[in-house]
């Protein structure tokens, strides 16, 4: 190709793809200005011209607006700049519309009603700092008054929930659930009592008398229980239940009769707030962390399977 050579508009159409029409488009604009006129007065571009009409092209497709190709074009603005800018607005789109498709996959599951919907869609579109900044005044509403326990505060922001940018189904329902659960106000005041104790380290009565070995064993049977999805109440649950309510009695020198099981059910309630373990159990869905057996609220299950009367039967 000589540099010489002059090309009309229907030349650069089928060197390059586009509509003759784009071509004047371009022209007129200023972007691809013609090189001469023929003598009958029709536009002619240089070979400069048809390259510069070729990147055009090429930087369309990629999606950038036609002012910044212009200032590319022109040398106002490196080519490297802009393809990183781009890249990095591509990649922004490229998370949302994952989250969406996570969205879609819940709403598919398990067929959620047209309000539950746009719940989810209103608290999946926040970005990234706007769901830090409902934790934050999560944090600041629940520990934020001069009379809070720091220590309390400090073990609850060290796990707050960050849902990542691919998340799958089950993060996204739980990140949903998670919002709602932190605007509550009442959870909030609980959340705070929960917290202070458990950064206390403080331990229940029964706790204490039965001895850390033998909490330790519950702990992991439970753990082992509820990781396995063993219904408390049902035929699966009991021979667990059973087996640690005559420990417990055996330790405590008591008659594992039901009697006993209800005051133990009475014992491990005090320290069981359905919502709080919630709450956590969302965390670790959210942050997509191992399940750590110490960390696993086992009361939830124990005073279930306690006051389970298929249990109270089995004791008799």
């Amino acid at each position: 190709m000589d540099v010489t050579t002059l090309y009309s508009i229907g030349e650069l159409s089928r060197r390059t793809g586009l509509s003759v029409r784009t071509i004047r488009f371009y022209s007129d604009s200023g972007v691809v200005a013609p090189t001469t006129r023929s003598p009958a007065g029709y536009r002619l571009y240089d070979l400069d011209a048809l390259l510069r009409l070729e990147l055009l092209r090429t930087l369309r497709e990629l999606g950038m607006d036609l002012a910044t190709i212009r200032r590319v074009l022109d040398r106002e603005l490196s080519l490297a700049e802009v393809a990183a800018a781009h890249a990095d607005a591509m990649d922004v789109r490229i998370r949302m519309l994952q989250l969406r498709r996570s969205v879609l996959r819940v709403v598919a599951g398990r067929g959620s009603d047209p309000e539950e919907i746009k719940l989810m869609h209103r608290l999946t579109q926040l970005s990234g700092e706007e769901r830090r900044r409902l934790i934050d005044d999560f944090m600041e509403g629940t520990f934020g008054s001069v009379d809070a326990d720091p220590a309390a505060a400090a073990m609850v922001r060290a796990a707050a929930p960050e849902l990542p940018d691919e998340p799958s189904s089950e993060q996204v329902a739980a990140w949903v659930e998670l919002a709602e659960l932190v605007g509550d106000e009442d959870f909030r005041d609980r959340m705070r009592r929960a917290a202070v104790c458990r950064a206390a380290g403080s331990t229940l009565d029964i706790e204490s008398e039965a001895g850390e070995e033998l909490m330790e064993f519950t702990r992991q049977k439970v753990a082992e229980a509820v990781e396995s999805g063993i219904d408390p109440l049902g035929d699966r649950g009991a021979p667990v239940i059973d087996d640690l309510v005559h420990r417990f009695a055996e330790a405590l020198g008591r008659t594992p009769d039901p009697e006993f099981r209800h005051w133990m059910a009475q014992c491990f309630e005090e320290a069981h707030d359905p919502g709080v373990d919630r709450y956590w159990r969302l965390v670790w869905i959210v942050n997509d962390w191992q399940v750590v057996p110490n960390l696993i609220p086992v009361y939830p299950w124990l005073v279930q399977a306690l006051r389970s009367d298929r249990g109270a039967r089995s004791s008799q």
